[in-house]
């Protein structure tokens, strides 16, 4: 079965289980009990956070074990409002619904100033009002993913940072999409990541869901939003210590992986190839977002005139799994609001599909969703209105 759905494409490597297994059955101890056998816990835990830093590129005390990507946004920017005077926060609508949900929700209760981004064509934001907003509000809080989760649009966060940083803004950047995919820090050039918070997922590189994680680096103050001595008293709560040393592992297998540019590369290009072929047969389908400065694994495809969840129904019992939108609101019936945020027209927002390949997905699964896919859809051209 061809797997170009972004959850499904990252189902855990088999180094993951083995040691979420083994942390079941040998480290299941409480890892702030000071016995020996917590202590143990205790130390498996610590050798898992330095796998996940080192991925990150930071020293492992600069990182936090959270319950997911979501968890991790909402700490990052609960953590610094509610540790400062900052009342601005500045986004933008093409975000993570973490994100975006949470900014609408804490306007409505009144604790910040909600400014919204301008988004460029092809789904970056507007770096220039970005310096607008800055300049009204220096002391804001941004947050700007670094890669887009239905798109795979990548956005200049280094940019971001540095503007961030002459104005006296702290920088979130949600890298859930990027960190396990691709070299973090971006470059030689900068010896550490461009942000001053960065989320990240471990389900994203194939280790296990219910778990994630929060970069902070020094000088940057955060309230914890569960109170607690755990993780550096950042955020209470017994840790997964199964969880955790089964991102570790996830972290050194992608950490091997994409230190093989050329391993990238392969994807990307059956990336392309599929792409090419649904647009050569489907000549109405367009590409959402800019096709350069992407992630390697990721397009979003519009069907015009047609309904998303319609397609991955029928595509589904064909035995493709892919998604509409971000997996999370898959179910939704609404065009996606950041489809709709980048100015894609409605008719083609609510018939996008995104496809995402993993780091496994080989030629002969690309061969069968494309065959899948320019079937499904001549079907259902072939129907009636």
């Amino acid at each position: 079965m061809p797997y170009l759905d972004n959850n499904a494409t990252t189902r855990p490597i088999p180094q993951a289980i083995a040691a979420a297994t083994d942390a079941l059955e040998t480290h299941w101890h409480n890892p702030s009990s000071v016995h020996r056998d917590g202590q143990a816990a205790r130390h498996a835990l610590e050798l898992a956070r330095a796998d996940l830093a080192s991925l990150a590129g930071v020293p492992p005390r600069q990182l936090t074990f959270t319950g997911s990507g979501t968890e991790s946004i909402d700490l990052a920017i609960r953590g610094v409002l509610g540790a400062s005077d900052r009342e601005t926060l500045i986004t933008s609508k093409i975000e993570h619904a973490a994100v975006r949900d949470l900014a609408e929700h804490l306007e409505s209760t009144g604790r910040v100033r909600l400014r919204w981004l301008r988004i460029e064509e092809g789904g970056v934001i507007d770096l220039d009002d970005l310096d607008a907003a800055l300049a009204d509000h220096p002391r804001a809080l941004v947050s700007v993913q670094w890669a887009n989760n239905e798109t795979g649009v990548i956005q200049p966060s280094r940019e971001i940072h540095a503007r961030c940083q002459q104005a006296g803004a702290i920088y979130h950047c949600d890298a859930v999409q990027w960190i396990g995919k691709l070299p973090c820090p971006e470059s030689d050039a900068f010896d550490t990541p461009p942000a001053d918070l960065l989320t990240l997922s471990p389900h994203k590189f194939h280790g296990p869901k219910g778990i994630g994680a929060l970069i902070v680096r020094p000088g940057v103050r955060l309230r914890p939003t569960l109170q607690g001595t755990q993780e550096l008293g950042r955020r209470g709560g017994t840790e997964n210590v199964p969880g955790a040393l089964a991102a570790g592992a996830a972290a050194r297998a992608a950490r091997e992986w994409i230190a093989d540019k050329s391993a990238r590369t392969t994807i990307a290009a059956r990336r392309d190839r599929f792409e090419r072929a649904i647009l050569e047969a489907i000549p109405d389908a367009s590409v959402n977002g800019r096709t350069r400065d992407r992630l390697w694994n990721t397009t979003n495809i519009a069907f015009p005139r047609l309904e998303a969840e319609v397609l991955l129904l029928a595509m589904s019992e064909r035995g493709l799994a892919a998604s509409a939108g971000a997996a999370c609101s898959s179910g939704s019936l609404d065009p996606s609001p950041v489809l709709l945020a980048m100015g894609v027209p409605p008719d083609n927002a609510h018939g996008s599909v995104r496809f995402s390949l993993s780091r496994f997905t080989t030629e002969e699964e690309i061969d069968d969703a494309i065959a899948i896919v320019t079937e499904t859809v001549a079907r259902f051209r072939r129907v009636p209105a």
